[in-house]
C-alpha cells in the first residue's frame, strides 16, 4: 500500500515505522447479527477493530459492531488470517464493546497490540485512522484533533446513541467499514475510537478511550465491569447557556477558579419517569458537585456513580439560581439492559432497554417489539418499530415474564386483542386483533452467554390446541336502496385475510386481504384474486357479515389466470343467510351497462351503475424477480373512477340479476423507489366455470393448454410478419368485431410447448379454428394432449403439432431453509421469464442476518453444486448439504438469473440457522409439515 502520501513529509520516516507496527493489530470484521434486538435490526455488515491484548485475544470495537444481539463474525488479520470472534462485553451505553478470539489460531504472524492511551488526546494532535474503511481494504486516514469536547452524535430514533460522554472531533472523511478503527498518534497509541462521521461533512466523530480503559481491566480479570445509573441524561452546556438556566453568579466564579480550561458544566437533560432520580432532579438542574467534590465533566461523574451501585450518593445542583443537595440510589446498570429476548408467533420482543427508555423519556419497563414480523406486526405498516406491548387478551403485561406468561396460557389459533402504544407517543393507545400462531414458528427465549459467546435458547410450553369451533349465527346489515338491485350480492362478498408465514415465489408480502365471491354456499366455495391467496402456504380466514370468522383452506390456484379458489365449512357460519352468487352466461361485451358492486378501502359497500368501456388483453409487466402474473387474458375497464378506489368485487349484470364479472387486484412490477404497481380490472365471470364444475363434484380440477404467453398483433402489423390475403379474410370471417392474431411473447421453459413452438411465432389457428380471441388459448379440460396449429415464422406458414401441457393447480409444495435462504424449485414465473434453468435449486429468498446474506447469495439464483456435487434437483440438494459440519464453509456454486455463474463460501452456523424443509402434507395442522434436515 501507498500511505507515504499521506503523511507529512517531515514526520513520514517515523509514521512509517509506526504504522508498519500498528496495522498488524488492526483487524477487518465481517459479522452479523442474526436476529434484531433493542435498538438493532437482523444485519450483516463490516467493521474494524484493534486488538488491545495480545495474550488474552482481545479486541476492542465499537458497541454497534459487537452488538447487543445475537453477533456471529470473524476477525481478518493484515496477512489475511480469518479467526472467529464473539462479543464477550458491550458497553450499555457509551459506544465501545470487546471480542475474543483464540489468539493460538494466528499460526503465520506474532500478533500485535495497541496500547491506549486517552491522555494523549490534545487539540492539533496530529492522527492517523487505520482500518477497514468503505468495506475495501485497510486503509489509513490522516487528521487532526480539532475538538476534544463536542456532545454526542445522534444516528436517528429508535436506534443506538451514545451520551454522557464528549466525543472528539476531527477532519478526516472516514466511511462505511472504519467503525472501531484505532485512532493513533505518531508512537503508535491508541488516542480515541473512530465512532462514526458526518454525512454532509469531512467530519469524524472519536469516542475517548477514558472510560474504555476502566472496563478493560475489568474484562481482562474475568470481572463483570460495573455500571451504575440514576436513569438520568447529563448534557454540558457552555457557561453562557448556564446563565441562562439560572447558575449564580458565584458557582460560576468557583468553577471557573477550580477548571481554569473550563467553558461549561453539566445540566441534567433528562430523568426517567419512575427512575431513581424521578422527583428527586429536574430537567435543567445544574451540576455542582457530587459527594461534595465539584464535577464539570462526564469521566469524574461516572467514575462516582460507576462506583457507587447499591448505595447513595449526593448531588449539589442549582435549579433556577437556588442551591439544593439531594440524595439518589444508583442502581445497577446492566439490570435495566435486556439480555434475552422472545421469540413467538414470527415475532421478536424484549424488555425495554435504559437506551431507548432515555431517549424518548419513558418508564424503563415494558414489553418491547424488535421485529414486528408475523402476528406481532400490528398495524400492517411498513415501519413497525417501536411498539409497546401493554396488554396481551386483555392481561397485563409490564414485562417479559409476564408476558412470557399469558402466552403460554392462550391456545393455538386463538383470535385476542393485543393492546399497544408507540414508544414516541405513550398519550395513545392501540389494540388489534391478531390470531395466535404456535404452528408455524417456534416459541422460545434466548439468554445471552457471554462465555461462549452464543445464545442459548430455551424452548417454552408447547401450544395448547385450539378451541373447538363453535358454529355461529349472524345478519348481513340491510343497506341503502340507493344502493340499487345489485346489493343483495354483498350477501355473496366475503372478506378474505391471509397470513404468510414466508414469502415463497418471491411474493413481496406477508399479509394481504380483499374481498372474495361465494360460487357455492352449500359447499362453502369462494373465488378470490390471486394477488391475495398467491400460494398455498399461510393462515387463511374468511369474514361473514363483519360478524363471523371462520377458518378457510386452499383448494386450487389459477396457473394464468389471476383467481384462486377457497373454501370454508359451511356449518360454521350456521344459519347465516349467505347467497350463493348466480353466475350469468353472457360475456360482457364494450357499451355494456353493469353495477360495480365492491368494498372499498374501508371495507364499506358501494354500488354504482357504470359501463364497460373496453375489453382487451392486456399485459400486466414482469416483475425483477419472477412472480405470478396473470397471462393471456382480456381486461375490463369501467367508466367510474371508483373503479380505482376498489380492489375486490364483482360486476352485475344490468337487470341486477347476476354475476357477470369479477373485479380484481393484479400485482404487477416493482418500482424504482421499492413499492408495488398494482392494477385494478375486470375477468369476465365464465373464467371460472372450468374449475367451478371439478370442485363442486369434490375432484381435482384437470387443466391442459398450451404453456406459452401471448399478445395481440394487429392485422398491420401481422401482413409485415408474412400474412397472406387469404388469412386476413379468415381473420375477418372469424371476428367481424375485432380482427387480430397473437404472437408467441414467450413459451414456457421446460414443457412440451416449448419444444415445438418458438418466441415470436405468429398463431393463425388450432385444429382448424382461426384464433383471433385470447379466451380461445384458455387452459380448460377439453384440451387435446396434440393440437394441430398453423403458425408464421420467418414469414413462412408452417404447420405443426403442438404437444400440450398439463397445469396444476397446486403451486409450489417443497420449501428447503439453509443457511437462511428460502430454496424452492423454480416456480411457474420463473419458468416464464427464464429461457434456461441451470439447474432445479432455485434461491427465491434470504433472511437478513443470515449466512446467506453475509456470503452473498442472492434471490434469483440457481445453486448447481455444494463442495463439487451436482445439485440439480432440491433432493440432490438436500443430500448434499445433510451432515455437513457445522461452522465450516461450504463451497457453493450459484448461477445468475442471466446465466452468470458464481462460486461462494458459505459458513454455516447451525445454532442459529438450523438446515430443514418445509412439505405440503394434508394431514399436518397446518397443511405443512416440517422435516429436520441435519
Amino acid at each position: 500500500m501507498d500511505v507515504a502520501s499521506v503523511w507529512d513529509p517531515a514526520n513520514a520516516p517515523r509514521w512509517e515505522s509506526t504504522l508498519h507496527k500498528v496495522i498488524k493489530a488492526v483487524v477487518s470484521l465481517r459479522f452479523s447479527q442474526v436476529a434484531a434486538f433493542d435498538t438493532e435490526s437482523a444485519e450483516c455488515s463490516e467493521a474494524s477493530g484493534f486488538v488491545v491484548d495480545s495474550e488474552k485475544g482481545i479486541i476492542l470495537t465499537n458497541r454497534h459492531v459487537a452488538l447487543s444481539g445475537p453477533f456471529v463474525g470473524v476477525a481478518v488479520f493484515s496477512n489475511h488470517e480469518e479467526v472467529d470472534v464473539h462479543t464477550i462485553y458491550r458497553d450499555p451505553v457509551h459506544d465501545f464493546g470487546f471480542l475474543k478470539f483464540d489468539v493460538s489460531k494466528i499460526k503465520y504472524m506474532s500478533v500485535a497490540h495497541i496500547d491506549l492511551a486517552p491522555e494523549k488526546a490534545k487539540v492539533g494532535l496530529e492522527i492517523r485512522i487505520v482500518g477497514n474503511d468503505a468495506a475495501e481494504k485497510l486503509s489509513i486516514l490522516s487528521g487532526s484533533l480539532s475538538r476534544l469536547d463536542r456532545n454526542c452524535p445522534e444516528y436517528g430514533d429508535n436506534s443506538y446513541n451514545d451520551f454522557d460522554t464528549f466525543y472528539l472531533q476531527a477532519a478526516s472523511s472516514a466511511s462505511g467499514g472504519s467503525s472501531g478503527s484505532p485512532v493513533i498518534d505518531i508512537e503508535g497509541d491508541a488516542v480515541a475510537l473512530q465512532a462514526g462521521g458526518h454525512n454532509k461533512a469531512a467530519t469524524d466523530f472519536f469516542l475517548p478511550l477514558d472510560r474504555v480503559v476502566r472496563a478493560l481491566r475489568y474484562v481482562q480479570s474475568g470481572e463483570l465491569v460495573p455500571r451504575g445509573t440514576i436513569q438520568t441524561q447529563f448534557y454540558h452546556r457552555t457557561f453562557d447557556e448556564v446563565r441562562r438556566l439560572g447558575l449564580t453568579a458565584e458557582a460560576e466564579e468557583e468553577i471557573r477558579r477550580l477548571f481554569t480550561d473550563g467553558v461549561g458544566t453539566l445540566v441534567v437533560e433528562v430523568v426517567l419517569p419512575e427512575g431513581t432520580a424521578s422527583g428527586i432532579l429536574e430537567e435543567g438542574d445544574v451540576l455542582l458537585a457530587v459527594n461534595g467534590e465539584f464535577i464539570t465533566k462526564f469521566v469524574p461523574l461516572e467514575e462516582i456513580i460507576d462506583s457507587s451501585v447499591g448505595r447513595e450518593i449526593r448531588l449539589r445542583v442549582q435549579r433556577g439560581g437556588e442551591e439544593m443537595t439531594v440524595s439518589c440510589n444508583v442502581e445497577d446498570l446492566h439490570a435495566i439492559t435486556p439480555s434475552r429476548y422472545v421469540e413467538v408467533g414470527g415475532g421478536k420482543l424484549n424488555d425495554l432497554s435504559f437506551q431507548l427508555a432515555r431517549q424518548y423519556c419513558v418508564p424503563c419497563k415494558g414489553v418491547y417489539v424488535a421485529d414486528a414480523s408475523g402476528m406481532f406486526r400490528l398495524d400492517g405498516a411498513s415501519d413497525q418499530r417501536g411498539w409497546l406491548i401493554t396488554h396481551v387478551d386483555t392481561k397485563p403485561t409490564p414485562n417479559l415474564d409476564a408476558f412470557i406468561e399469558v402466552m403460554q396460557s392462550i391456545p393455538d389459533r386463538e383470535r385476542i386483542p393485543v393492546t399497544y402504544c408507540a414508544i414516541a407517543d405513550l398519550h395513545t393507545t392501540n389494540v388489534a386483533i391478531v390470531t395466535v400462531d404456535r404452528h408455524w414458528s417456534s416459541f422460545r427465549v434466548g439468554n445471552r452467554n457471554d462465555f461462549t459467546g452464543l445464545w442459548d435458547y430455551t424452548k417454552l410450553a408447547e401450544a395448547k390446541p385450539p378451541n373447538p369451533i363453535k358454529p355461529q349465527n349472524a345478519t348481513f346489515p340491510e343497506l341503502d336502496a340507493s344502493l340499487g338491485p345489485a346489493k343483495q350480492f354483498f350477501r355473496s362478498m366475503v372478506r378474505v385475510s391471509y397470513s404468510m408465514p414466508c414469502r415463497i415465489d418471491h411474493f413481496p408480502r406477508s399479509r394481504r386481504a380483499g374481498s372474495g365471491l361465494v360460487l357455492d354456499a352449500e359447499r362453502g366455495i369462494v373465488v378470490v384474486s390471486r394477488s391475495i391467496i398467491p400460494f398455498d402456504m399461510g393462515d387463511l380466514t374468511l369474514t361473514f357479515a363483519d360478524s363471523i370468522i371462520v377458518e378457510g383452506k386452499v383448494m386450487f390456484l389459477h396457473p394464468t389466470q389471476n383467481i384462486a379458489f377457497i373454501s370454508y365449512n359451511p356449518e360454521h357460519i350456521g344459519s347465516t343467510p349467505v347467497l350463493a352468487a348466480p353466475l350469468s352466461t353472457t360475456d360482457l361485451r364494450q357499451g355494456h351497462k353493469v353495477f360495480l358492486a365492491a368494498l372499498n378501502h374501508n371495507h364499506r359497500p358501494v354500488c354504482i351503475e357504470t359501463t364497460v368501456t373496453d375489453i382487451t388483453s392486456v399485459t400486466i409487466p414482469q416483475s425483477g424477480s419472477p412472480r405470478f402474473r396473470a397471462i393471456n387474458f382480456d381486461a375490463i375497464t369501467l367508466d367510474t373512477p371508483l373503479a380505482q378506489q376498489c380492489a375486490s368485487g364483482v360486476l352485475v349484470d344490468a337487470e341486477g340479476k347476476s354475476i357477470s364479472g369479477l373485479w380484481l387486484s393484479y400485482l404487477g412490477e416493482r418500482t424504482g423507489s421499492g413499492s408495488d404497481n398494482e392494477y385494478y380490472l375486470g375477468l369476465q365471470i365464465a373464467c371460472v366455470q372450468p374449475v367451478l364444475k371439478y370442485l363442486q363434484e369434490a375432484q381435482t380440477p384437470v387443466l391442459r393448454g398450451l404453456a406459452i404467453e401471448v399478445m395481440p398483433v394487429q392485422l398491420s402489423q401481422a401482413r409485415l410478419m408474412g400474412l397472406t390475403d387469404e388469412w386476413v379474410r379468415k381473420v375477418e370471417l372469424a371476428n367481424p368485431q375485432r380482427r387480430q392474431l397473437f404472437l408467441v411473447r414467450r413459451t414456457e421453459t421446460a414443457s412440451p410447448t416449448a419444444e415445438v413452438l418458438k418466441d415470436l411465432d405468429l398463431i393463425l389457428s388450432i385444429d382448424n379454428s382461426t384464433i383471433t380471441r385470447v379466451q380461445e388459448l384458455d387452459l380448460n379440460d377439453s384440451t387435446a394432449p396434440m393440437v394441430h396449429m398453423k403458425v408464421i415464422r420467418n414469414k413462412e406458414i408452417l404447420t405443426v403439432d403442438v404437444p400440450t401441457t398439463e397445469m396444476s393447480g397446486q403451486g409450489t409444495d417443497r420449501v428447503v431453509f439453509w443457511a437462511g435462504a428460502l430454496i424452492q424449485a423454480p416456480h411457474k414465473a420463473v419458468l416464464q421469464q427464464s429461457k434456461k434453468l441451470p439447474s432445479h435449486v432455485y434461491i427465491s429468498g434470504r433472511s437478513k442476518g443470515s449466512p446467506a446474506y453475509m456470503y452473498g447469495i442472492t434471490s434469483t439464483q440457481f445453486i448447481t453444486h455444494i463442495n463439487g456435487k451436482a445439485t440439480h434437483t432440491l433432493d440432490e440438494f438436500v443430500k448434499a448439504v445433510e451432515g455437513l459440519p457445522d461452522n465450516a464453509y461450504v463451497r457453493v456454486k450459484t448461477v445468475s438469473f442471466d446465466l452468470v455463474p458464481v462460486v461462494l463460501s458459505v459458513r454455516m452456523v447451525k445454532h442459529y440457522w438450523p438446515s430443514f424443509e418445509f412439505r405440503k402434507d394434508s394431514a399436518a395442522e397446518c397443511g405443512w409439515r416440517r422435516i429436520p434436515i441435519d
